[in-house]
């Protein structure tokens, strides 16, 4: 007895079903945020801007409205004066260009140092290389209290005190960035690029300016931001080496609006918002390049 086997018709006249995908979920397609994501991001802004607002409303006030319970939520009308009684005592115009050239020249030179010292450690092999590396991020775990007296006893000899290069110098080398740098040019500059410079005929010098400068100048950037400000908020050594009565900086010259036997919180108050104005001005100018260049650096990367 003999099977004969039929062949099946496997073929259908109907169309596979497109599966349809949301527009958020498409390539190049962007999402929406819902409803609950405004409200956290919402929170999370009034949150920060909380205490610029505060400081601005405690400097438009006067010390005895702000020593009643409840303390003041809205402006007063003492802003304005207050703010040219407090630019004039602490004598903040002098203050601002001797932070600017200070934060600038520091900002500058750790930005340099620690690009070239971080291509070395992320590209180049020598020896010790590690053991180096790891004593800079040692360096990074010791609290800069500890070396405050020893750094004050090296300036004194020096006779550094009451001068602006007394705190310029210490902050010409961060291993902090030293750290960035190496950590974003071990991903963001490719090998073969270095080996192709090198083959042209390219020195060292060379190929550090213009091969590893326009990788970095994302990274730079952003460490440039970042040494300004820490520079221009340090208070502790500015006001350990210099006075009221030679060349402060900002923070130092705030400082002395609180001398006295009852410091008038509303004077100090209106120097804060003053030295922090200068920090949101250069925010708002640089800071959307600033945030593209962490995006492209994070593509890069």
């Amino acid at each position: 007895m003999t099977t004969t086997l039929t062949p099946v018709d496997t073929t259908t006249d109907q169309k596979p079903k497109r599966i349809r995908r949301p527009k958020s979920a498409r390539a190049g397609g962007q999402m929406h945020a819902g409803p609950i994501a405004y409200i956290i991001l919402a929170l999370f802004t009034i949150g920060s801007l909380f205490p610029l607002v505060w400081t601005a409303i405690a400097a438009s006030r006067d010390t005895q409205r702000l020593a009643q319970t409840p303390p003041p939520f809205w402006f007063g009308s003492n802003l304005f004066d207050n703010l040219e009684i407090a630019w004039s005592d602490a004598n903040l115009g002098e203050a601002f260009i001797n932070t600017t050239f200070v934060a600038g020249v520091s900002a500058v030179t750790i930005v340099f140092l620690s690009t070239i010292a971080g291509f070395a450690f992320a590209k180049l092999r020598f020896k010790g290389r590690g053991a180096m590396m790891l004593i800079v991020i040692g360096t990074m775990m010791v609290p800069p209290q500890l070396s405050v007296i020893p750094l004050y006893m090296m300036v004194a000899e020096l006779g550094w005190t009451d001068q602006l290069k007394a705190v310029i110098f210490p902050s010409l080398v961060s291993a902090f960035g030293v750290f960035f740098m190496r950590q974003y040019l071990i991903q963001a500059l490719p090998d073969e690029i270095i080996e192709a410079a090198r083959v042209d005929g390219a020195s060292s010098w060379r190929v550090v300016w213009h091969v590893v400068f326009p990788a970095a100048r994302p990274a730079m950037a952003v460490l440039g931001m970042l040494m300004f400000v820490q520079t221009w908020n340090d208070f502790l050594w500015p006001f350990l080496v210099l006075t009221q009565t030679g060349s402060p900086t900002v923070q130092v010259a705030v400082a002395g609006l609180g001398r006295g036997f009852t410091p008038d919180q509303s004077l100090i108050m209106a120097g804060a918002l003053l030295g922090t104005l200068p920090l949101l001005i250069v925010f708002a100018i640089f800071g959307k390049q600033i945030v593209g260049g962490i995006m492209q650096g994070a593509v890069k990367g």
